[in-house]
């Protein structure tokens, strides 16, 4: 059996785009999360 199918899709440029801005949706607020822990947790050292 021979498999003809190729692993990469046609449309590379737009699941790049789609997953630029699925990274950009969850690191943002994740950075903004982690930002405010590590500020919050300075003033427990004060």
């Amino acid at each position: 059996m021979e498999h003809t199918s190729s692993n990469t899709p046609d449309n590379s440029s737009s699941s790049g785009v789609a997953l630029a801005v699925a990274w950009l949706f969850v690191g943002i607020p994740l950075a903004w999360g982690v930002t405010q822990t590590f500020i919050k947790a300075l003033a427990l050292f004060k």
